[in-house]
C-alpha cells in the first residue's frame, strides 16, 4: 500500500516523498483513514513504529481547508493541540508537523518549559493553527491569556502513559475542560493501564482501538541480555563492555536518578569514554547540545534518566543499557524502545544486581521472555571494586601498548586512575585475573559462551 492509497492530499504526498518515505507503517495504514473519517482514536503502538506521522498527516489534512497567508492573527486561531509529556518529545512532534506541512500555509508553534516564555508569547500572538505543548507550560500561557483554545477541533494526547507517570493527569483534565465539547480526540500510549483507560473514557467518544502489536510487548528485532553484577562494580563492568565492543558506537544508558546520571557520565569520561548526561536539572540548551552531540557521533555514550530520555528519536541506535533496572516493568519497554526501531536490529543490555532480581522477574513476565544471562570473568557477583579496577588498568596498559587480540584496533586513549596508594602498588604485581579481551560477539549482544 502507498500513501496515495490512504487518501492524502497532493501537498502531503509531496512532503512524504521529500522526507524519503514510500510505504506507510502498519499503524499509519490503520490510523490515517480513521482519523480522516473524524473518529476518536485510542492507539497503542511501540516506539519507532511511525506513530507520530500516523496522527500528524491526517491532522494536517483536516486543517488544510484553513490554510491562508493572511498576516492577521485572527485568521490563525489554534485549531489543533498536541500534548506531550516532555520538551524533547514536543520538539520531535513539532519537527514532524513542520516536515509534513512544508507545502501548506499552516502555522505551528512548540511551547515548553525550561526556557524564556517571551519568544513563545510573541509567536502565539502572531497566530498559529497548530500548537504542540507540554501541559505545564501550556497552562502558563492560559493563565497569561496568550492562547485561546475555544476553536480547537482536534486534540492529541501523545505518550499518555508517561503523562500518568509524571503526574500530569490533573493538568490534562484541566486542559480538556478548556476545549470545545465538539472535537476530535486522539490518545496514544505505548502501554494501557487501568488509569489510562479511565482517562480515555472521559476524553474519547466511541473511540476506535488501534494496536499494531500486543500490549506491553517489545520489538522482535531487539536482542536482550543480562549481566549479573553487584551494584558497586557496575560502572567498571560498563566501562569494560564499552571498550570491548567497537560496534557499540552509540549507547544510551539509563539510570534512576538525576544525581547519579551526572556522576556516571563524569566517571565514564575519566575512563576515557566520550560521554554526557541528560536529565531534568539541565536547561534546554544543555540538553539540546548533549543530544545533538550524541546524534552526530561526537558523544559516544549518553547517560539519561527516564524522564529526560522520553521522546528521544535517534536513528539506528544500536544499544540501550539499563545500568539500573526501572522500578516499573512497563518502563523497560519504554527504555529499550529507543533501539530496534522501524524493523532495525537493536540490543538491550541490563546490568542486574542481586537486589534487582525481583524487577527482572517482573520484566520477563511482562514481555513474556526469559532474558539470557551472561557473566564476564572478573566482573561477576564475586568481584570487588579493587579487583575490577586492576583488570581495567591491565586493559588500559594493553591499549597503550597497542596490543590488539582478535584484531581489535585500540586507537582510543584510555586510562583508569588508581584511587589509593595501595592500588598503585598492587597494580605492579602480577595479576592472576588478567586475560585477553574477549571477542565482540561474546559480549554486548553476542552469543555468550
Amino acid at each position: 500500500m502507498s500513501f496515495a492509497e490512504l487518501g492524502l492530499i497532493p501537498e502531503l504526498l509531496r512532503a512524504v516523498e521529500d522526507a524519503g518515505y514510500s510505504e506507510p507503517t502498519p499503524i499509519q495504514r490503520q490510523a490515517i483513514p480513521i482519523v480522516l473519517e473524524g473518529r476518536d482514536v485510542m492507539g497503542g503502538a511501540q516506539t519507532g513504529t511511525g506513530k507520530t506521522a500516523g496522527f500528524t498527516l491526517p491532522l494536517l489534512q483536516k486543517l488544510a481547508r484553513w490554510a491562508n497567508t493572511s498576516t492577521s492573527p485572527a485568521r490563525h486561531p489554534v485549531r489543533a493541540l498536541v500534548l506531550a509529556p516532555t520538551r524533547e518529545l514536543a520538539m520531535q512532534v513539532h519537527e514532524s508537523v513542520q516536515t509534513y506541512a512544508k507545502h501548506l500555509t499552516l502555522r505551528s508553534a512548540c511551547i515548553y518549559g525550561g526556557v524564556d516564555i517571551k519568544p513563545q508569547l510573541a509567536e502565539l500572538r502572531r497566530g498559529v493553527e497548530i500548537v504542540v505543548a507540554t501541559p505545564g507550560r501550556l497552562l502558563d500561557h492560559v493563565e497569561q491569556r496568550s492562547i485561546a483554545l475555544g476553536q480547537v477541533e482536534i486534540v492529541v494526547l501523545d505518550e499518555a502513559d508517561r503523562m500518568l507517570d509524571m503526574g500530569f493527569i490533573p493538568d490534562i483534565r484541566r486542559i480538556l475542560g478548556l476545549l470545545p465539547q465538539q472535537r476530535q480526540s486522539l490518545l496514544f500510549s505505548a502501554t494501557f493501564s487501568e488509569e489510562i483507560k479511565k482517562l480515555a473514557d472521559t476524553m474519547l467518544q466511541n473511540p476506535q482501538l488501534i494496536e499494531v502489536a500486543r500490549r506491553n510487548t517489545v520489538s522482535e528485532t531487539i536482542t536482550h541480555r543480562v549481566y549479573p553484577a553487584n551494584a558497586n562494580i557496575k560502572r567498571e563492568l560498563l566501562t569494560w563492555l564499552l571498550h570491548d565492543d567497537r560496534n557499540a558506537s552509540q549507547v544510551l544508558v539509563f539510570v534512576a536518578t538525576k544525581t547519579y546520571c551526572a556522576r556516571l557520565a563524569r566517571q565514564l569520561q575519566k575512563d576515557g569514554i566520550s560521554a554526557d548526561a541528560i536529565h531534568g536539572d539541565k536547561n534546554q540548551q544543555q540538553r539540546t547540545e548533549a543530544l545533538e552531540g550524541f546524534k552526530s557521533g561526537q558523544i559516544r555514550v549518553l547517560v539519561a534518566t527516564d524522564v529526560a530520555a522520553r521522546g528521544l528519536d535517534i536513528d539506528d541506535l544500536p544499544y540501550v543499557v539499563n545500568f539500573e533496572l526501572p522500578h516499573t516493568a512497563e518502563d523497560y519497554v519504554h527504555r529499550i524502545g529507543r533501539t530496534g526501531r522501524a524493523g532495525k536490529q537493536g540490543n538491550a543490555v541490563s546490568l542486574v544486581a542481586p537486589e534487582e532480581q525481583i524487577r527482572l522477574s517482573a520484566i520477563e513476565k511482562l514481555i513474556k521472555l526469559k532474558i539470557p544471562q551472561e557473566t564476564v570473568a572478573g566482573f561477576d557477583i564475586a568481584a570487588t571494586p579493587d579487583s575490577t579496577r586492576r583488570i581495567l588498568r591491565n586493559q588500559a596498559a594493553d591499549r597503550r601498548a597497542h596490543i590488539a587480540p582478535d584484531g581489535f584496533d585500540f586507537s582510543r586513549p584510555y586510562s583508569v586512575q588508581p584511587e589509593s596508594e595501595t592500588e598503585t602498588a598492587s597494580a605492579s604485581r602480577p595479576n592472576p585475573l588478567k586475560r585477553p579481551i574477549r571477542p565482540v560477539a561474546a559480549l554486548l549482544g553476542g552469543s555468550g559462551r
